[in-house]
């Protein structure tokens, strides 16, 4: 009898593996009903709850003014240092948040997987969508920021949606390549820590990517944040921040095969999960 289940399902799989980009459209319900779990989790009965969201980034910022601000006197282009960093804070906690969320989603949902056939590509962009609320919530600090300091955007505001995608597309390439170690290896997890760790410190948040000597800056641009935290900082600060169109290239560049290499490593291990996890 389970044998014939297995097999049932292995057909099954079979014919929907086809089809697999349409069934993530036909699965969109699931999608939906999962990153809402998630944000429910996340949320629902903690006392910090919601707060979180603003804590990180805020005692994040308070130490990186000090640090970088304060004692290194680290030039801020002509922007309240405190505006400078928090706008830097934004998309780099939004990436750091969604590739952890994301490296994790298969692990914490084995349950499911082992149960049922569907595009399993759902579950960590599914996770993806709890950064996207941390960050609207965070970003009401940076407009009380700017409020305080009466300092306000210009037209380049229309672009922000265009470096959060970006963002959203680094963190999914990404997390989808390293989750689908985590259910082979599950000790990776340990090193998604170390990885985020090292990221804030090798990416622009609490100093400008123009101190970097010239000589170094090409190869600090595969860094696909960079261009991104850069992007994101010009936007908010009405263009009196640095803008280098190669870093903004390399960084689409890099965000293209980062989910490229993401989604055809994610799909060529997808079929042994079930099995695996």
């Amino acid at each position: 009898m389970a044998n014939q289940e297995h097999f049932q399902f292995t057909i099954e799989a079979g014919k929907t593996e086809r089809h697999y980009w349409k069934d993530i459209w036909r699965y969109r319900e699931l999608f939906y009903i999962l990153a809402w779990r998630d944000i429910a989790v996340r949320y629902k009965q903690t006392i910090i709850g919601v707060l979180w969201a603003v804590i990180r980034p805020l005692l994040t910022m308070i130490i990186f003014v000090v640090v970088f601000g304060k004692i290194a006197k680290l030039p801020s282009e002509g922007v309240p240092y405190p505006i400078f960093v928090f706008a830097a804070m934004l998309p780099w906690t939004f990436f750091a948040t969604a590739f952890a969320d994301a490296s994790i989603s298969l692990i914490g949902n084995a349950n499911l997987i082992s149960k049922v056939y569907f595009p399993r590509l759902i579950i960590p962009a599914a996770s993806v969508i709890v950064a996207a609320v941390d960050f609207m919530i965070s970003f009401s600090i940076l407009v009380a920021l700017m409020v305080w300091y009466s300092y306000w955007p210009d037209w380049q505001i229309v672009s922000l949606p265009l470096f959060l995608l970006l963002g959203f597309f680094a963190a999914l390439g990404t997390g989808l390549f390293v989750a689908s170690l985590n259910v082979k290896y599950r000790d990776f997890r340990f090193v998604i820590p170390f990885i985020v760790q090292l990221g804030l410190y090798i990416s622009p948040v609490g100093f400008s990517s123009t101190i970097v000597p010239e000589q170094y800056r090409l190869f600090y641009y595969l860094n696909p944040m960079v261009g991104i935290i850069d992007g994101f900082r010009w936007v908010i600060s009405g263009g009196k921040t640095a803008l280098n169109t190669t870093e903004i290239g390399i960084s689409i560049g890099i965000v293209i095969i980062l989910c490229l290499v993401g989604v055809i490593h994610f799909r060529k291990t997808e079929k042994t999960f079930a099995d695996v996890i």
